[in-house]
C-alpha cells in the first residue's frame, strides 16, 4: 500500500476513523433512502436534505446497516475465524428481512443448499446483484492496511450470497475501507483496492475506464457519468427488463457510482456523498458504501459538524434485530482491528499499533457467473403470453404490488412457451404456502416448497422455478398448485409472478458438484 512494509498510527486514530466510517456510512444511508431507484438511468436532480424521519424511522431499519451488524455479532461471538457456516446462520435465524441475492441465499440455505452455493449462480439468479457490497463495510473496518485479510474473511461471507462480480464488487470495497487507514491520495487508494480483484474482471475494466474518464475530464462528475451509462448498463438481474427506466442492481455497476462520489467530491464528505445520490440507483446503499469510506478516510472528528449533530441523539441507539449501535460497532471493530493487526505480524503497544501493511494482489481463477447471457423473453402476470387454467386471482393487495397472482386450488396451473436455455419465475414465501410443481416441456423437473416461517411471510421477490443448462431452443413452461405442503404450513396455496428467460449459461459448479445434482 504504501513503500514502507509498516505504518503506525496510535489506538486513538484508529478508533476515530472506525467511528467515522460507520457514522459516515449511517448518515449516507440517511441521505440515499427517500431516493433509492427513483433515478433509473438518469441523474437525481431533486433534493439532498435528510427528512425529518430519517433518523427515527429508516436508519435503524436498514438492510445495509442491520446485515453488517449481524454478521459483526458473528465475529464477536465466534472470533475473526468464524466460518461460511457460522456467518450462514445470520440468514437462517435472524428475523430480518432480505431482498434480491441476500433474500435467494436465505431461501437456498433454508431449503438445504451448502452455504458458499448459496450464492453460486446455478441456484441464485441474482449472483451479480449488490448484496454483498452493502454489507462489507465491517470487514473493512476491522482490516486496518490488511487487505489480505480482508479478502479472506470475504471469501467466508461474500460466497453465502454473491458470486462473480457480485461477490467481487464486496471483496474491491472492503479493500478500500483497508486501504482508507493508510493511504492518502484517492487514485492510489482506488488502485490499490483494485489489485485484490482479477484484472480482466468487469468491475475491474470499468475501473480503468473511471480513472480514465475522470483524468480527462477531472471536474465534470456529469460527463463520466453519461459514460459509465451508455458502456456498462445491462443488468441481468430478472428485475431489470421489468421496473421502470433502465433498472440496475449489479454490485460493480452501483460500486462504480460510490467510486464516482469519493473521486469527484475531492476529499469533502458532504459533496462526495451528494454526487454519489444524484448518480442514481441503490442510493441508500451506494450513499452508505461511499459515506462509511469517507468517514473512514476523514476519521469522526473530521466528518461536518452537522452530520454529527444529526446522529449524536442516536449513537447508541441499536440497529434493529442487533445488539450492535455506532457506539459499541466501533468499539467492538476497534478490538477486533487490534486483534488482527497483532496476528498479522503488526505490534500494539500501549497507546499506538504498528501495522504489518499487507501488499496483496489477487491470484486465483476469475469467476463468470453468466456466460454470454442474454434476456429472450420476459413476462408479467398480465401478459397474454401466459395462460391460467383455474382460479388463480390478485388477493390480497400486495400481490397486485408485486405484480403476483395467487391460487390454492390444487391442479390451477398457469403456462407459457419461452426461448432460451435458462428460465426463471417469480414466487412470494409465506407461512401459509404449499409446493408448486415445475414441468419443463411436460416432464417434471423439480418441485419447490414456497413455505417460510411467518417471521419473514410475503417474500415477495424469491423463486419458483430458477432451471438453466436446457438447449437453446423453444421451450414450455407450467406450474402447477400441487395440493401438498409441509407439515408446518397453514396452507396449499401459491404465489407466482413474472417469468424470464435467457440465452447463455450459468457457470458450472464447483469441485465433484454435478447440473443433476
Amino acid at each position: 500500500m504504501n513503500t514502507h512494509t509498516s505504518h503506525k498510527m496510535t489506538k486513538a486514530e484508529l478508533m476515530d476513523k472506525i467511528k467515522g466510517g460507520w457514522t459516515g456510512k449511517s448518515y449516507g444511508c440517511m441521505m440515499g433512502e427517500p431516493m433509492e431507484f427513483l433515478a433509473q438511468g438518469e441523474i437525481y436532480e431533486g433534493s439532498l436534505e435528510i427528512q425529518p424521519e430519517a433518523p427515527t424511522k429508516w436508519l435503524h431499519n436498514e438492510d445495509d446497516l442491520y446485515v453488517n451488524m449481524a454478521f459483526l455479532e458473528v465475529m464477536r461471538d465466534k472470533g475473526i475465524n468464524a466460518t461460511i457456516v457460522d456467518f450462514a446462520k445470520v440468514f437462517r435465524d435472524s428475523k430480518f428481512m432480505l431482498w434480491h441475492a441476500n433474500g435467494q441465499a436465505r431461501q437456498n440455505i433454508l431449503e438445504g443448499i451448502a452455504p458458499g452455493l448459496s450464492g453460486h449462480p446455478y441456484y441464485n439468479p441474482h449472483a451479480d446483484d449488490i448484496d454483498f457490497q452493502i454489507e462489507c463495510d465491517f470487514i473493512g473496518l476491522i482490516c486496518p492496511g490488511l487487505p489480505q485479510q480482508a479478502q479472506d474473511i470475504s471469501d467466508r461471507v461474500g460466497h453465502l450470497m454473491n458470486y462473480g462480480e457480485g461477490y467481487y464488487a464486496g471483496v474491491f470495497l472492503a479493500a478500500l475501507y483497508s486501504a482508507a487507514f493508510i493511504e492518502k491520495d484517492m487514485i492510489r487508494m482506488i488502485k490499490v483496492a483494485q489489485k485484490t480483484i482479477p484484472v480482466d474482471a468487469d468491475y475491474s475494466v470499468m475501473l480503468n475506464d473511471l480513472l480514465a474518464w475522470y483524468k480527462e475530464c477531472p471536474d465534470d462528475w456529469r460527463t463520466t457519468w453519461q459514460k459509465l451509462e451508455e458502456k456498462w448498463n445491462h443488468d441481468l438481474c430478472p428485475w431489470a427488463r421489468t421496473e421502470k427506466g433502465l433498472f440496475n442492481i449489479q454490485g460493480h455497476f452501483n460500486g462504480a457510482y460510490i467510486v464516482m462520489g469519493l473521486l469527484y467530491g475531492k476529499g469533502d464528505y458532504l459533496e462526495s456523498i451528494g454526487i454519489c445520490t444524484r448518480c442514481g440507483q441503490d442510493t441508500d446503499s451506494n450513499v452508505g458504501n461511499c459515506g462509511g469510506v469517507m468517514g473512514t478516510i476523514i476519521g469522526y472528528e473530521g466528518l461536518p459538524q452537522t452530520v454529527k449533530d444529526e446522529l449524536d441523539p442516536y449513537m447508541d441507539r441499536d440497529y434493529n434485530f442487533t445488539t450492535l449501535s455506532i457506539n459499541s460497532a466501533s468499539d467492538l471493530c476497534h478490538k477486533l482491528a487490534l486483534e488482527n493487526i497483532q496476528t498479522s505480524g503488526g505490534t500494539i503497544e500501549d497507546s499506538t499499533a504498528t501495522i504489518a501493511v499487507q501488499h496483496y494482489g489477487f491470484d486465483g481463477e476469475r469467476e463468470v457467473s453468466f456466460i454470454d447471457f442474454r434476456f429472450s423473453d420476459v413476462f408479467k402476470v398480465d401478459d397474454p403470453a401466459l395462460k391460467f387454467q383455474g382460479e388463480w386471482r390478485h388477493d390480497p393487495a400486495w400481490m397486485k404490488k408485486h405484480e403476483l397472482i395467487f391460487s390454492s386450488t390444487p391442479g390451477d396451473s398457469i403456462e407459457t412457451g419461452f426461448t432460451g436455455s435458462c428460465v426463471y419465475m417469480q414466487a412470494s414465501l409465506h407461512s401459509e404456502y404449499g409446493i408448486v410443481d415445475i414441468y419443463i416441456d411436460g416432464k417434471l423437473v423439480q418441485s419447490r416448497d414456497l413455505y417460510i416461517d411467518s417471521q419473514w411471510d410475503n417474500c415477495a421477490q424469491s423463486t419458483a422455478v430458477w432451471v438453466t443448462g436446457m438447449e437453446d431452443t423453444r421451450h414450455t413452461l407450467k406450474a402447477v398448485v400441487s395440493g401438498r405442503k409441509n407439515n408446518a404450513s397453514g396452507g396449499i396455496g401459491i404465489a407466482l409472478g413474472r417469468v424470464v428467460s435467457y440465452q447463455g449459461e450459468v457457470a458450472a459448479l464447483p469441485g465433484n458438484w454435478s447440473l443433476s445434482q
